[in-house]
C-alpha cells in the first residue's frame, strides 16, 4: 500500500489524542470510571456502555469524562477487557465457593494385583 506524498497532511498530521499527556489523561479517566464501577458494584446497574458493559448511574459522570478523553476504539477495547477480566474473576470466585474438600484415594481402596 503506497502513501501519497502530495496528499495534504498525510505525513505531517499528528493526532493529539495519541500524545503522551492525552494518553495519561485517558488512562486516569479510565481508572476512575472502573474504580467507581467496582466500588458501586452492590448497586443495580442501569446504564449501558459498549460491548455489554452495564454500570450504575452513580458512575455516569465518570463515564462521560472517560468517553470524552479517550478514542472510541480505546473505550471499546477497555470495556471489552474489563468485562473479560470481570468474567474470569467471577468464575474463579464462584469455583472456590463450590469446591469441596480435596479427597485423595486411599491405598486400601485399590485391589492388589492378583
Amino acid at each position: 500500500m503506497a502513501v501519497k506524498a502530495d496528499a495534504p497532511g498525510s505525513l505531517d498530521e499528528v493526532h493529539s489524542d495519541v500524545l503522551a499527556e492525552s494518553r495519561q489523561a485517558c488512562y486516569k479517566a479510565r481508572d476512575a470510571f472502573y474504580a467507581c464501577v467496582e466500588k458501586e458494584s452492590d448497586k443495580k446497574p442501569t446504564e449501558i456502555a459498549s460491548v455489554g458493559l452495564i454500570y450504575p448511574a452513580e458512575c455516569k459522570a465518570l463515564r462521560a469524562n472517560f468517553v470524552k478523553l479517550c478514542r472510541a476504539s480505546w473505550v471499546k477495547h477497555f470495556d471489552r477487557k474489563f468485562c473479560q477480566n470481570s468474567r474470569v474473576q467471577r468464575l474463579l470466585d464462584d469455583k472456590d465457593s463450590r469446591r469441596g474438600p480435596l479427597i485423595l484415594p486411599q491405598p486400601y481402596t485399590f485391589k492388589p494385583p492378583s
